[in-house]
């Protein structure tokens, strides 16, 4: 079985959807390994996005060399992960023949992304499989279902199942295709376990994790003003953020892991800040982006978890409210549902390769 997604992407998330997807599949009894797609391109783009993540705004010299040493982590953290031999991403047909390819989680599907849009090996052209599936795909912030009909319609046809993690890629598949497809758990929440054997970071101090980059400007004041009352430092993990007490930009994916589940509480402004924080099970604020704006809010209200969505004008008091309580039991029990459907969904993929 083969897993075609994101994973080479300078991105906690990407890494860590990537591995418990493979991880959780290959506990069922599977062979599986990542489609080890290059590119030099992509890898060129990718780097140069983690080196300055933060643009138009330019990146500070000291906070440059933390992300230098960041992507020599993930790159380390690439070797470690199941993967087939190398093959080039617009030329899959050096692979063996899988009896299933799996295709998802992350944005495989949008044709907006800044150097992954448009590559067709991830809508199954070309990929030497007996059958295509997905999980948790995801089109991201691509919203434009008349951009989807011809070729791309008729690729996604010729899977044999779609699973989708959010409402906007569910509704976008029914328009072109004419099908409800399945709404499911992002790996991370469907196989924690990758993530749960992973130590908490343990500090002498209380902290709470900001994850993200380029808040609004109200948001960090928030944040701080919430700390200060509280005793509790901010830790600012993968990205600079001037407002936390201490920044962590060198931070690999483990140490990403080990952090979120020590932590007192998350501020985010990514879906895996969120997702990594409902698998810890911790409080967490966290406000909309641009480029972020559907998937993370399409999680919150699949959860029902919309009132985490800090908004500017009452930003202090929400901060306050959402932090100050455990995760609520209804958040939990949601999760726990769409855990039972996305388990059915996948024994029903499945069923034919594991005979």
């Amino acid at each position: 079985m083969g897993v075609l997604t994101l994973h080479r992407c300078i991105n906690y998330g990407s890494y860590w959807q990537a591995r418990c997807l493979v991880e959780g599949l290959d506990g069922a009894g599977n062979e599986v390994r990542l489609l080890e797609h290059r590119s030099s391109p992509v890898d060129r783009a990718e780097w140069r996005c983690a080196l300055q993540p933060e643009l138009p705004a330019v990146t500070r010299p000291d906070a440059r060399a933390g992300y230098s040493r960041k992507i020599r982590k993930f790159l380390e953290a690439f070797e470690a992960l199941p993967r087939t031999e190398p093959f080039p991403l617009d030329d899959p047909t050096e692979l063996d023949v899988f009896d299933l390819v799996v295709v998802g989680s992350d944005e495989v599907w949008n044709l907006h992304h800044p150097w992954y849009g448009g590559s067709s090996i991830f809508y199954g052209e070309g990929l030497p499989a007996r059958r295509l599936a997905s999980y948790a795909a995801s089109f991201g912030n691509f919203t434009a279902a008349d951009l989807l009909k011809g070729r791309w319609t008729d690729r996604l046809g010729d899977f044999s199942v779609i699973s989708v993690r959010d409402y906007n890629s569910k509704r976008l598949i029914e328009e072109v295709l004419g099908i409800t497809p399945a709404l499911v758990l992002d790996p991370c929440l469907q196989f924690p376990e990758s993530i749960e054997t992973v130590a908490p970071h343990e500090t002498d101090a209380p902290f709470a994790v900001v994850y993200g980059h380029s808040f609004p400007a109200w948001f960090g004041p928030a944040a701080r003003r919430w700390a200060d009352h509280r005793g509790i430092r901010l830790l600012s993990v993968g990205y600079h953020n001037d407002f936390a007490d201490r920044q962590w930009p060198d931070a690999g994916p483990e140490d990403f892991a080990a952090a979120m589940g020590g932590a007192e509480a998350v501020l985010t402004n990514f879906f895996h800040g969120c997702v990594f924080a409902l698998v810890n099970e911790k409080p967490f604020a966290c406000t909309l982006s641009d480029y972020r704006s559907s998937k993370l809010g399409d999680l919150t209200v699949m959860l029902g978890a919309e009132h985490h969505v800090v908004a500017p004008a009452e930003a202090e008091k929400q901060v306050d409210t959402v932090l100050a309580e455990p995760l609520s039991p209804s958040i939990i029990r949601r999760i726990a549902g769409l855990r039972h459907s996305s388990e059915a969904f996948l024994a029903h993929v499945l069923a034919p390769v594991s005979v």
